[in-house]
């Protein structure tokens, strides 16, 4: 990704742990069918994605468990906080993580939810493993060491 595009999205929602607990394969760009009033509290903030997944179902994928809190000023028109949201990708690549998810282990993650350039409300998923008690703790042990081996290279040079 180049500077430019980096700099041009928005990050709404950052699932950090999904890190921490699985080991991500590939990511994907997908888009997200919302209502106008969960667009208008995206823009607010405080969405949380930590607890939700996306799973396949007719064909189609569907993100379980996000929570988009209800927007103040849409009264009546508003939308239920937990609901499941559709998930647009092609049909090919529906069907492919469909049965990337068939296989043992595997889930799909929301990693970020951001607006693009375009002001386009975007999920960036990813097909995960879920790690095991010790490979976690040995995610652990390697990045303190990255970070102390960088301190100790600051130090000395």
């Amino acid at each position: 990704m180049s500077k430019k595009k980096e700099d041009s999205f928005k990050i709404i929602a950052d699932n950090r742990k999904a890190r921490y607990a699985y080991a991500i394969g590939e990511t994907l760009e997908v888009g997200i069918m919302l209502m106008g009033s969960e667009v208008k509290s995206l823009r607010s903030g405080k969405t949380t994605i930590g607890e939700s997944y996306a799973h396949a179902k007719d064909g189609e994928l569907w993100l379980v468990n996000s929570y988009i809190p209800e927007y103040l000023q849409a009264n009546r028109m508003n939308h239920e906080p937990k609901r499941t949201r559709k998930l647009l990708v092609h049909k090919r690549e529906a069907a492919r993580l469909s049965a990337a998810i068939q296989r043992e282990g595997m889930t799909l993650i929301p990693l970020k939810l951001y607006f693009n350039a375009k002001g386009k409300a975007k999920l960036e998923i990813g097909v995960a493993k879920g790690k095991k008690l010790h490979d976690k703790r040995e995610t652990e042990k390697n990045r303190d060491w990255e970070r102390d081996k960088a301190r100790l290279m600051r130090a000395k040079g």
